[in-house]
């Protein structure tokens, strides 16, 4: 049993059990996001920025806004004039988020609690990772969204140039837990992160993969040298 005062230390598996997974975000949720910013040193605003663009939101347009967090990256897409609502399975997020005044909706990746054709756009960032089964929450964010809709996928990726590659993966494995215990409310949380970033399949791969679940037209960007990828696709019916 954990001595009065210590902090609770909870780290997911690989094999991404949605219990599992749910608790560590909990345990993250206080901190989230200023250790999002110190460990990406400020690029997270940039992702962000750069994933409104790509999705495109327009006034008068529906979007769903998955595995939102504490609704930061709702905030960015709701500037473009669209309705947004944020979704997430983990509560503590969402409770940490109460005070960005946008509509929150708990919620799987695996079961959207949204009707067939809800949304105009789609979008999840650094989130399709953590789910257990990233074929079937594809699927279902092609179910949810309108025909002619539009699907963006933030996640981190495969550096591109294989000398900053090798010194990125080095940074994941070994200065990124350290900087998490410094900031964070649940630094082993940032251990599954490295290792969950380093077994997420490449640019090239998610991209079929995208295209199995039923998205059209899957095209993808890197970002910050292929740390990040913004893969974007069509529900062309």
């Amino acid at each position: 049993m954990a001595k009065t005062g210590q902090r609770e230390s909870i780290r997911a598996s690989l094999d991404k059990r949605p219990d599992e997974v749910a608790s560590m975000f909990d345990g993250v949720a206080k901190r989230y996001d200023l250790t999002n910013t110190v460990i990406s040193a400020g690029q997270d605003r940039y992702w962000r920025w750069a994933t409104r663009r790509a999705l495109d939101p327009r006034p008068g347009e529906r979007v769903l806004d998955l595995a939102a967090g504490t609704g930061v990256s709702t905030v960015e897409l709701r500037r473009s004039g669209a309705w947004c609502v944020a979704t997430d399975f983990s509560q503590g997020m969402l409770a940490a988020g109460r005070g960005r005044q946008v509509p929150m909706v708990a919620g799987d990746a695996m079961a959207l609690p949204f009707a067939d054709a809800s949304f105009d756009a789609v979008t999840i960032s650094f989130g399709l990772r953590n789910v257990a089964d990233i074929d079937l929450a594809m699927r279902e964010m092609l179910r949810v969204t309108k025909p002619g809709g539009r699907l963006v996928i933030c996640e981190f990726s495969t550096p591109v140039f294989g000398p900053f590659r090798t010194i990125y993966m080095e940074y994941l494995m070994k200065a990124l837990p350290r900087v998490a215990r410094a900031v964070s409310s649940n630094p082993d949380a940032y251990v599954y992160l490295a290792e969950s970033v380093r077994a997420w399949p490449a640019q090239r791969q998610l991209a079929r993969r995208i295209t199995e679940a039923g998205w059209s037209a899957v095209k993808w960007r890197d970002l910050t040298g292929g740390v990040v990828a913004l893969h974007r696709g069509f529900n062309l019916g």
